[in-house]
């Protein structure tokens, strides 16, 4: 196996999101647009609401990619314009393929925003090919329980394998294009040898301890993102001297290598896609969400 190097190591930047909604965004910012496939990259929070302060994103449109929703803590509701409305719960996954389009909504659930709590989580925008962007819209949903769980032999690297495959186990999600999207918990001493297709794009989002990457051990920390060169393993470790493990999700795609004509929720090949886009939303042929009876 041919070891990846690390090409670079970027830290995220806090912004408000949407109503007021704190993330860390490594991607896409002035210096980094996107690690193809992967268009975005949002660490929600962690941040704690008081008793009915609790904020979502109501009604919104998307179209021509997908969004990943990994909920770590909280309880989520989510809504959209072809009827569908589920709910997500700590350790839950929502993979929406938006495709042709539709307006959604992704809001507290009553009974947390009366009490209030922790909502913690990443949302990740996965680019669709030009051929699959006006495929039907379409949802994957695995409860915590339910996704994968892989462990090393010496018991020191769990994976939560939510796309792809990682010491032996596969995940349930169907992906577009080849995926491969791991919750790794290192302890101090572990190490994971993950292979990888070299043809894929590779990294590692930080967001509890510090790791070691690549065959020279490059630092990286909470916050951080770890991107990779070429080869077709990606090492990470963790020091024996370490006080904590390490938290990190470990994201690879298959880059499409098309044009990014983006605006907003909308992601498509030219300009002339995007205003189609705007065009059908504000017509209305991608629904619109109906208001729950009183």
């Amino acid at each position: 196996m041919t070891p990846r190097s690390v090409a670079s190591v970027i830290t995220a930047h806090r912004q408000l999101e949407g109503g007021g909604f704190p993330v860390r965004r490594p991607f896409p910012t002035a210096s980094l647009d996107q690690v193809d496939p992967f268009l975005l990259l949002d660490e929600m929070g962690p941040v704690e609401w008081a008793p009915g302060e609790a904020i979502g994103a109501p009604d919104h449109p998307h179209r021509g990619f997908e969004t990943v929703t990994y909920l770590l803590e909280g309880h989520m509701c989510h809504r959209d314009s072809f009827g569908h409305a589920g709910e997500l719960r700590t350790g839950d996954v929502q993979w929406m393929t938006a495709g042709s389009g539709l307006v959604h909504s992704e809001m507290p659930h009553p009974d947390f925003q009366k009490r209030g709590g922790t909502t913690h989580g990443f949302q990740i925008w996965v680019n669709l090919p030009r051929d699959r962007k006006l495929m039907a819209p379409r949802y994957q949903e695995i409860a915590a329980a339910e996704i994968p769980l892989a462990e090393s032999n010496d018991g020191l690297v769990h994976a939560r394998v939510i796309a792809g495959e990682s010491l032996g186990v596969s995940a349930r999600i169907e992906t577009v294009i080849p995926i491969t999207f791991l919750h790794l918990t290192i302890a101090p001493g572990g190490a994971l040898e993950q292979p990888l297709v070299p043809a894929l794009n590779a990294m590692v989002y930080c967001f509890g301890g510090a790791g070691e990457f690549g065959p020279y051990g490059t630092p990286a920390t909470d916050g951080q993102l770890v991107f990779f060169g070429d080869g077709d393993e990606a090492r990470i470790a963790v020091s024996p001297d370490a006080t904590e493990p390490l938290q990190a999700l470990l994201l690879a795609g298959a880059p499409l290598g098309e044009p990014v004509a983006r605006y907003g929720p909308f992601v498509m090949n030219t300009r002339d896609e995007l205003v189609q886009a705007m065009q059908d939303f504000e017509s209305g042929k991608m629904g619109r969400i109906v208001p729950e009876p009183q």
